[in-house]
């Protein structure tokens, strides 16, 4: 039987990806449906969230679904003691599909080897995000009108930021330039450096952050320092807050230039960017439910077709 599950952007082609950016525009125009009515959703969030908890099980809702699972892992069974194993083959009997978020990296990998049902990896470690890719590239299309071509800026955390690894993976496809900044601390690792290299990704670093640097943009996308993954709280203290964007960096900005931020933020989008019509990261927010409806869909073997069938219901 067909593994389903999707634990990293990489499993994506490129007709893949344009195929659920098609999808994610269908629930743009019609979030509401019936489509996995009867199913069972189980969100496992061993680490915590906000916005990718919430938008997947708003995005369940919306389709019909139920919707289970834990946002402690402190109260479950595994603070007894239980192994990853047993809690997914324990929750494979009462669900259809599992969301998982886990601070370990390959998490959802071993999940999606074990489980009889598809799982779907909400972040693991400082590994992979791809729903949180998928939202974003819709974001990217949606604010440019292509993915081709684009310079795109990632800023802060590279080290740790699971979500600027599955972005280089996702775009590889579509012949961006990436500019890495990143004090030396968080540089981007290596392998996805020679990641780029082998997949002729044209990729520029940086350290310092200015507005000359980001003047060529079409998106600025902003990360901030994760507390959480340090084990050294000097060195988390010493880079927390070197890369700040504030409004008056923007003013010779390119006129499409967008900001994307993941969130949440702590201090590294100032709040006067908020007003700035370039910052668009609450809306991008927003394009979670449907990035994460087509998701849900296409795991549970609903096609385009179905989806674009089911308009008129």
């Amino acid at each position: 039987m067909e593994n389903r599950s999707l634990v990293s952007i990489a499993q994506y082609t490129r007709e893949k990806i344009l195929y659920m950016l098609d999808m994610a525009k269908e629930f743009e125009k019609k979030p509401n449906r019936k489509l996995l009515e009867g199913r069972v959703v189980a969100t496992l969030f061993f680490e915590p969230s906000t916005r990718t908890r919430l938008s997947f099980e708003t995005a369940a809702n919306r389709l019909g679904a139920r919707v289970i699972g834990f946002t402690d892992p402190k109260v479950t069974s595994s603070s007894k003691g239980e192994t990853l194993k047993d809690t997914i083959l324990m929750v494979s009997n009462y669900a259809d599909i599992i969301v998982m978020r886990h601070y370990l990296e390959g998490a959802a990998r071993y999940a999606s080897e074990v489980a009889p049902i598809p799982i779907v990896n909400a972040g693991d470690g400082a590994n992979q995000h791809p729903s949180q890719t998928m939202l974003d590239l819709y974001s990217i299309y949606k604010t440019q009108g292509t993915l081709e071509n684009l310079n795109i800026y990632l800023v802060g955390d590279l080290k740790y930021g699971r979500t600027v690894h599955s972005m280089i993976q996702a775009m590889r496809f579509f012949n961006p330039t990436f500019h890495f900044i990143a004090p030396d601390e968080l540089r981007m690792p290596e392998e996805y450096k020679q990641y780029c290299e082998e997949n002729h990704i044209k990729y520029i670093e940086h350290t310092e952050f200015n507005e000359d640097v980001i003047a060529d943009a079409d998106i600025l996308y902003m990360t901030r320092v994760q507390r959480e993954r340090f084990t050294d709280l000097m060195e988390y203290e010493r880079v927390k807050n070197v890369y700040i964007l504030k409004n008056d960096m923007l003013k010779n900005t390119r006129p499409n230039l967008k900001i994307l931020h993941p969130l949440p933020r702590v201090h590294e989008l100032a709040y006067d960017v908020d007003e700035n019509p370039k910052a668009y990261y609450f809306q991008q927010a927003k394009n979670g439910l449907y990035a994460r409806e087509a998701i849900l869909c296409d795991v549970l073997g609903i096609s385009l077709d179905e989806v674009r069938a089911d308009e008129n219901k």
